[in-house]
């Protein structure tokens, strides 16, 4: 395995970044795969198809991203293993966290059924559409155990600090899965199963690819010999269930917070609700950027808590700090200047185009208010301090509700504060939490 980087701002800056690009490039394709699905659904001659694939895809959203901690704490304890030298744990860790992840999905498969009745109740939905949504949404939980064994795959490679796995798994799904919905869509006839079955398909070819770069990267190792207790004693996975736990309800909390937002200004009317789509669309563009520096923190600054090099972990930390500021002032700046030119590119109703621009203020706010939260959590993840990861959400979360409750009588502008003060909250602990263990535990 090779070292962590040298401890000078000019060569850590240079490894945040290789650790960056390839993940930020990922994370656009991911839009790009939702414009794809869209356009070749779009084209059928009944809505109730692309209604069903919309229905579909939040349904299967919500339960991947609430299995998200298998990419993250396999990230930041492999990265600490990593960083102590002990491949034996490196592999190890990898063993246990696609056993995790196989077992979870294959969960996932036997309770399709009342999973999928339950969240398409919670979705709406007309009867028709939802029948169909059913359907696509059972064809694709059949990649459950695929889509989420390449989480810990990813997370293990990223714990290494190669982040250019997680680019070529992406493009392969996303090249595979668009070639599919070409040929089952547009040349074989069929319909939003057809959809469903090009993402099943094209998850299973990705974990493939996966296993074939898991092969290489241990040979490449010496083929270290990991004792079978280690993989099927319980015991043996108490780190690993003692950090995902605390991540599995972070994810939750965070996932509750988006929805509450989404509803809450679906009550107040169809054109206030595009409003707010179009505006959270760029502060989910925004997160790419920050996304890809707060996973180059984690790899950098796991490695540093595994050698207890405290100088360099805060030298990784303030490396990935200055390029997630220049993101978030960049982000600024362009919100600021071209705002209305970006929301007229998503939508050309008068009624959505006035309403995003009555509040476009809380998006170019957004990149300052939420740059610290994203960083920390990357931090966090390395240092596998994911109890206060858990615990600063839970509090930002209480803030956000008690906010929105005394500001509901602003409609639309107090959902933004109250979204606005729920971010800054999650900066703001999350960095007064950091500040405290540099003079403690990370000293």
């Amino acid at each position: 395995m090779s070292g962590s980087p040298q401890g000078s701002p000019a060569r850590l800056d240079g490894a945040v970044w290789r650790l960056a690009w390839p993940i930020m490039l990922s994370n656009v394709t991911v839009p790009l795969l939702g414009l794809v699905d869209t356009a070749v659904v779009g084209h059928l001659p009944a809505p109730r198809y692309l209604a069903a694939v919309t229905l579909g895809a939040a349904l299967l959203s919500f339960l991947y991203s609430g299995f998200g901690f298998l990419r993250m704490g396999t990230t930041g304890l492999t990265a600490q293993a990593h960083g102590r030298q002990d491949a034996e744990t490196v592999c190890a860790l990898l063993g246990q966290s696609l056993i995790v992840a196989l077992a979870i999905g294959m969960a996932l498969i036997a309770f399709s059924d009342p999973l999928v009745r339950l969240g398409l109740y919670l979705l709406g939905g007309s009867a028709d559409t939802a029948a169909l949504a059913a359907q696509y949404a059972h064809i694709r939980l059949l990649s459950a155990p695929a889509v989420l064994a390449n989480y810990a795959i990813l997370g293990w490679f990223l714990g290494l600090g190669n982040a250019r796995v997680t680019l070529a798994i992406m493009a392969l799904t996303n090249t595979v899965n668009i070639a599919l919905d070409a040929t089952f869509v547009l040349g074989l006839g069929m319909t939003s199963n057809g959809v469903a079955w090009a993402s099943a398909i094209a998850n299973y070819v990705a974990f493939g690819l996966g296993l074939w770069l898991l092969r290489r990267e241990l040979r490449e190792m010496g083929g270290v010999h990991v004792p079978r207790r280690r993989l099927w004693r319980l015991s043996a996975y108490s780190d690993l269930f003692a950090v995902n736990r605390h991540l599995f309800v972070r994810t939750l909390c965070l996932l509750f917070a988006f929805a509450f937002f989404t509803a809450r200004g679906a009550d107040l009317g169809n054109t206030v609700l595009a409003a707010n789509a179009v505006l959270m669309q760029y502060v989910m563009l925004t997160s790419y950027g920050l996304d890809g520096f707060a996973q180059a923190a984690e790899s950098l600054v796991g490695r540093a808590a595994g050698r207890a090099d405290w100088s360099l972990f805060g030298a990784s930390v303030r490396a990935a700090l200055r390029f997630s500021m220049v993101t978030a002032v960049l982000a600024t700046l362009v919100f600021a200047v071209g705002g209305h030119e970006l929301v007229g590119l998503l939508t050309d109703l008068p009624a959505v185009r006035a309403e995003a621009a009555a509040h476009l203020g809380w998006l170019i706010a957004m990149p300052a208010l939420t740059v610290l939260s994203y960083l920390f959590d990357g931090v966090f993840i390395g240092a596998t301090a994911t109890r206060q990861m858990r615990d600063t959400l839970i509090v930002s979360l209480a803030v956000f509700l008690l906010v929105w409750w005394v500001s509901r009588g602003w409609g639309n502008q107090g959902l933004w504060l109250s979204f606005a003060v729920f971010s800054a909250t999650r900066s703001l602990t999350l960095a007064g939490v950091y500040r405290r263990f540099r003079h403690t535990r990370w000293s």
